[in-house]
């Protein structure tokens, strides 16, 4: 007598509310693509990716892949930054996810750090702290106003914990200048830390040509977005979010550096703003130790949102678009 396996009932189930929902069937997965009602099929196209532990479905014209100050600053070698996690992150986006995003048609945002002075003389001292300052002998004056916050010629470099450091004087802090560096036997002016339209805030070298073909694509081409603080999405509207908003983008494939502070707080602030969280897990580093980077992916996928890989991502555009072949040549 053969016995047989019961099998699960299939089930399905509406999350949210009636302006931003998710559907969920226990075959399918979560269905990220926000049609107009819960009956309402999905205008367009749809994609379906594997993460770490279901699959889940997005549309291409409401998502985008955000990646986060992938800038000189963190990556360049001239200023003394070694191979790492970050380094790995920026081949996988450019081996996966940045093509699969073109050929899906999802928009890139490019979202960077890129101070104005306005910007810097507002900074608060907790954000201004993480990237270093600088104290002058105890026996010297503060000058009066907002020139008490300058540089001075005595001045030495502290960092985060208040203690000296050898590093040059990019690590005064947001808005200091960082000096003539060395890259590859040429001297480079680096510019001021984080400022726009400063050497050391344009795109790590690999990716500056990429992004500049992106700018010229006709359709959804590639934009860059300015942030003031780790995360881009902080306080009640920032320049990211009237973006999505005005696109009407609602997905949010997350990249970049470092993970557990600039790519993490954004992320986090879009997840508390109903946005849907993707998280490509090594897409993004940081210099962290293992656990803040496992942290975040460990959240990222049961709480936050989703976690796959940008080949993950990739594989999933690969199906679409091999099954729209096969559709168009029938």
């Amino acid at each position: 007598m053969s016995s047989t396996l019961p099998t699960k009932p299939h089930r399905k189930a509406l999350i949210g509310s009636p302006s931003n929902f998710w559907l969920h069937s226990s075959q399918a997965g979560f269905d990220l693509t926000h049609p107009s009602g819960p009956s309402t099929p999905t205008e367009g196209p749809t994609i379906t990716i594997q993460t770490t532990n279901t699959p889940i479905t997005i549309a291409p014209s409401n998502s985008a892949l955000v990646i986060i100050d992938m800038q000189n600053f963190f990556l360049s070698p001239a200023f003394g930054r070694r191979r790492g996690a970050g380094h790995s992150a920026c081949d996988q986006l450019i081996q996966h996810a940045i093509p699969a995003a073109r050929k899906a048609g999802i928009r890139i945002i490019w979202l960077n750090w890129g101070l104005t002075d306005e910007d810097v003389r507002n900074m608060p001292p907790a954000v201004k702290r993480a990237f270093g300052f600088f104290a002058v002998p105890a026996d010297i004056q503060f000058k009066a106003g907002g020139e008490a916050f300058g540089d001075h010629p005595e001045s030495v470099t502290l960092n985060s914990h208040g203690n000296t450091t050898e590093r040059s004087s990019a690590y005064k802090g947001l808005g200091a200048n960082c000096g003539i560096l060395k890259l590859d036997g040429k001297e480079v002016d680096a510019g001021k830390l984080l400022m726009r339209d400063q050497w050391n805030a344009a795109l790590y070298a690999p990716l500056e040509p990429i992004y500049q073909e992106g700018i010229q694509l006709p359709h959804n081409p590639d934009v860059w977005i300015h942030k003031d603080r780790m995360s881009g999405l902080w306080g009640a509207k920032t320049a990211c979010e009237e973006f999505l908003e005005k696109e009407g983008i609602k997905t949010l494939l997350f990249a970049g550096v470092n993970t557990d502070q600039c790519v993490g707080g954004t992320l986090t602030d879009a997840f508390s703003k109903g946005y849907d969280c993707i998280l490509l897990s090594d897409g993004c580093g940081t210099t962290s130790p293992e656990y803040a980077q496992k942290c975040y992916e460990y959240n990222g996928a049961g709480t936050y949102g989703f976690v796959t890989s940008c080949e993950g991502f990739a594989k999933g555009v690969e199906a679409w678009s091999g099954f729209e072949r096969r559709i168009l040549s029938q």
